[in-house]
C-alpha cells in the first residue's frame, strides 16, 4: 500500500458501519504491513481460528486461539456489531441473522465472533480486490471530497 495506506484507509471508511478511526487501525496494523494467501491464515493473524485437538479416537473442539493482535481482534468483534446495526440488509447481517438472530444471549455472543471473522475476510477482499461485500451500502461522498 502506497501513500501510507491513506487510499486504503479512504476507501475502508466509506463502508457503512466504518469509521476512520477503525479504518486506519486495520490498515496499520493488519493489512497494511503483512500479505495473505488465503482466509485462514487471516484468521490466524487475528486469532479468530478455531483449535481442533485430536487424539487418538477423540477430536474436540477447543474454541478460537486467541493468538492474535489483540486489539484488531477486539476491534473486529465491535465492527462485527456495527457492521449489524449500519448494514442490516447486507448477506452477513442476514446470514447471523438466520444463524444467531433468535437464539439466546450466549449463543449470540458466539456468532458474533464467527461474524467478525467472515467480515474479517470481506474486508480483506475488499481492500484487495475492490469487492465491495454483498449487500452492503457505501456512505454517500460529498462534492468537496471529489
Amino acid at each position: 500500500m502506497r501513500n501510507g495506506g491513506q487510499p486504503a484507509i479512504a476507501g475502508l471508511a466509506r463502508l457503512a458501519g466504518i469509521g476512520t478511526g477503525s479504518a486506519w487501525t486495520l490498515v496499520k496494523e493488519l493489512f497494511g504491513w503483512r500479505r495473505f494467501a488465503n482466509r485462514r491464515e487471516r484468521a490466524g493473524c487475528l486469532g479468530l481460528a478455531p483449535t481442533p485437538y485430536a487424539s487418538g479416537t477423540s477430536e474436540v473442539e477447543q474454541g478460537i486461539s486467541k493468538a492474535g493482535n489483540k486489539r484488531v481482534r477486539w476491534l473486529m468483534v465491535e465492527l462485527a456489531w456495527s457492521w449489524l446495526r449500519f448494514q442490516p440488509a447486507s448477506e452477513l447481517s442476514k446470514w447471523f441473522n438466520q444463524r444467531f438472530g433468535g437464539a439466546g444471549k450466549r449463543s449470540r455472543r458466539i456468532g458474533i465472533v464467527a461474524l467478525a471473522r467472515r467480515l474479517a475476510i470481506v474486508i480483506w477482499r475488499y481492500l484487495e480486490h475492490g469487492e465491495i461485500p454483498a449487500g452492503a451500502k457505501l456512505k454517500l461522498v460529498a462534492a468537496a471530497e471529489l
